[in-house]
């Protein structure tokens, strides 16, 4: 069975050595990894049909790495990116996060951790339109309960790490499409979470916008030693991730490697360069 040990981009930003050792990336229960898969296995039954989605996966992520997860359709990355999010549970194996095996966790208690130490960013944004920037990135912190003051403080610093302090009081309507991804990653992030899970986040944004977008959640994600799990089709996507992993068929592929992060970001920042910024509304496309 293939395992990210041997699989995926063996090339790494300067934050993560291309040298790191395999118990880092597939260790055991109780490491300091942000997020591990261990032996994963989820099947679902559609009719008479018996369709294995996921076939004993593992996956391990440090916390502040970004990992691109790729594979075609029905390989099964929403399904992994469920487990990751406790949003279903597996039929077989474990996942922990921050070493806390939340495989069978309740559902009471998955919420109040995807509440807690789960993030998402969504290809689609998922702001709420009739609340303000600033409202939307408070969000998660009001469900948490957290006081006032502290929850304004937060924000504040979230906006302004995000380039958006100046909008804070504009709705989701007056924002453009990059604008709009960096809220939803300062809503993110703005709960200080131990994983942020990334579906297609850049697919509806240009070049030169994604491009913004990716530098921005590699930056935030090493200050605030959150692990990104990113499924992408996007190549423009792999070229800033710490690693890419594989799936087809519900199991890692062995030798899907790609080219080094470092070079593939120098071809990608120089033909973004040749390009004019289109970071406006109009640059949506079609889901």
């Amino acid at each position: 069975m293939a395992s990210p040990c041997n699989s995926g981009n063996s090339g790494s930003s300067s934050s993560h050595s291309a040298s790191s050792s395999s118990s880092t990336r597939c260790g055991s229960a109780g490491t300091s990894a942000a997020l591990q898969l261990l032996g994963l296995h989820k099947t679902y039954r559609l009719g008479s049909h018996v369709v294995p989605a996921l076939r004993g996966v593992d996956l391990s992520l440090d916390p502040g790495e970004m990992l691109a997860l790729t594979g075609p359709s029905g390989s099964g990355k929403s399904t992994l990116l469920n487990l990751a999010g406790l949003i279903d549970t597996p039929d077989q194996g474990r996942v922990l996060l921050r070493g806390r095996d939340v495989s069978a966790v309740n559902e009471a208690e998955a919420t109040r951790l995807r509440r807690d130490t789960i993030g998402f960013v969504f290809q689609a944004f998922h702001l709420v339109p009739v609340m303000t920037v600033a409202e939307n990135v408070d969000y998660p912190l009001l469900l948490a309960g957290l006081p006032l003051r502290e929850r304004r403080q937060r924000v504040a610093a979230m906006l302004a790490a995000v380039g958006l302090a100046d909008h804070a009081a504009h709705r989701p309507d007056a924002l453009s499409g990059g604008q709009r991804q960096r809220v939803a990653i300062a809503r993110a992030l703005v709960k200080r979470p131990a994983l942020v899970i990334a579906d297609e986040p850049t697919a509806s944004l240009d070049s030169a916008t994604a491009t913004q977008v990716l530098d921005l959640m590699r930056e935030q994600g090493h200050a605030h030693g959150a692990a990104f799990l990113i499924a992408t089709h996007d190549e423009r996507l792999l070229a800033r991730c710490d690693r890419s992993v594989a799936l087809r068929d519900g199991v890692i592929e062995r030798g899907a490697a790609t080219a080094s992060a470092s070079a593939v970001a120098a071809t990608s920042h120089n033909a973004v360069a040749a390009q004019p910024r289109r970071d406006t509304k109009e640059s949506l496309l079609p889901c």
